[in-house]
């Protein structure tokens, strides 16, 4: 089990990240126009209405797990999956004030939760949608992944170049790491800028890619197709999975 007071400690630091992160979200909706709501985002299918709404409801699912970790019961993420997907079709067409609103309010409630667990309830596992099951702790750096990855998809002027270094650098790894193993060919990451390093696939290795750590891991989390990554030898780059 994780050290209660580790996994505390560990939220803090990262709770610090998403409120940044959520500043800076709430101020890109804010400069949107009324009607950029219903335009396409960066994700096949949704419009940016569709991310607005998908953070929200991802905020109030964060709600039941921190919930469940305090309380010791099994409380899931959502009711089920359609309940999560109706959600976000219901949500997606609202007006741009009523979105904001939303966001603003779910973060409170979020902070709410937050403010009630304590170091025990932080190292207490909880169960995601994916069946992955983590210390609580986690679930605040799933909400900052939520809000960086997603202030991409909305296309409103926040790009990978603008994602923090320490998610960054810890996103890479996380990615990498997933990555590793598979059927991919196998492929040497190399972050110039930070000197972090990663590899994905198996066997030998086929081709190294170097580019600012942010640029890796815009391709290796399917914001980027790499265009901007140096590789030798100069071949295409593999096709990546979806993130999930």
């Amino acid at each position: 089990m994780t050290d209660p007071q580790s996994a505390a400690a560990v939220a803090a630091e990262r709770l610090s990240l998403v409120e940044s992160s959520t500043r800076r979200m709430l101020e890109t909706v804010a400069e949107l126009k009324p009607d950029a709501v219903t335009e396409p985002s960066a994700l096949p299918g949704w419009t940016r209405g569709h991310v607005l709404a998908h953070l929200a409801r991802n905020a109030d699912s964060l709600v039941n797990l921190l919930t469940g970790a305090r309380t010791g019961t099994d409380i899931p993420q959502y009711a089920s999956e359609e309940e999560r997907e109706q959600g976000i079709q219901d949500g997606a067409g609202r007006p741009l004030e009523e979105q904001l609103a939303d966001l603003r309010e779910s973060h409170e409630r979020f902070l709410a939760a937050v403010a009630l667990m304590n170091d025990e309830d932080w190292a207490a596992e909880v169960r995601h949608r994916s069946g992955a099951v983590f210390p609580a702790c986690d679930l605040v750096w799933k909400r900052l992944g939520e809000l960086e990855y997603h202030l991409v998809d909305l296309d409103g002027g926040y790009s990978p170049a603008s994602w923090p270094e320490p998610f960054a650098v810890a996103e890479f790894h996380s990615l990498a790491l997933r990555l590793h193993g598979t059927d991919l060919p196998a492929v040497e990451l190399v972050a110039e800028d930070t000197g972090d390093r990663g590899l994905i696939g198996s066997g030998p290795v086929s081709l190294t890619v170097q580019g600012p750590v942010r640029a890796l891991l815009a391709w290796l989390s399917g914001r980027s197709g790499g265009a901007d990554l140096r590789r030798n030898p100069d071949t295409a780059l593999p096709q990546l999975p979806p993130l999930g």
